[in-house]
């Protein structure tokens, strides 16, 4: 490994020590506890570029920490960070992401999720909230009921745009 990945890895690592503390300041906000579990599966999400499934995340705490984690285990940690809203669960793939916006101490718009078809990367960007309220008035003209307003929406990156060309 050269000087600079070197450089970058420590980066992105204090990066992540730093959003998980952030994370777990949150959950004591909220009466909750980061456990050292919730923050391994985490920040497997949070090193991921890529949406992940429990069985996934729970190869990685076995890999990254020796954390031998049933993937019952790991489902149920991903749900207690659903409900805290660190991360994501992106209902057509089955896999959960971190949230873009763990650091940040304001309210956000509705997330939506840009996910390349080829390499599976993830990006999560906002929709302002008056997209959101006419496609929900086309639901309900449409005789439906909108049960949650996440978008996930099939896409290819830049990168492998740039390697199809």
């Amino acid at each position: 490994m050269s000087v600079e990945e070197c450089t970058l890895l420590g980066e992105n690592m204090k990066k992540i020590e730093t959003i998980l503390e952030h994370a777990e300041h949150h959950c004591k906000a909220r009466g909750a506890r980061l456990t050292n579990k919730r923050k391994q599966v985490l920040s497997g999400l949070l090193q991921s570029d890529k949406a992940l499934s429990a069985y996934e995340l729970a190869d990685f705490c076995k890999t990254k920490f020796g954390d031998s984690m049933p993937a019952m285990s790991v489902y149920r940690i991903l749900k207690f960070l659903q409900g805290e809203y660190l991360v994501h669960k992106l209902n057509l793939a089955n896999k959960y992401v971190a949230c873009a916006h763990i650091s940040c101490a304001h309210s956000h718009a509705v997330p939506q999720f840009l996910i390349c078809g080829q390499c599976e990367k993830v990006k999560e960007i906002s929709i302002s909230k008056s997209t959101i309220a006419v496609l929900q008035k086309s639901v309900e003209h449409a005789g439906f009921h909108l049960v949650s307003p996440q978008l996930e929406m099939n896409c290819v990156c830049e990168a492998c745009m740039v390697n199809a060309a």
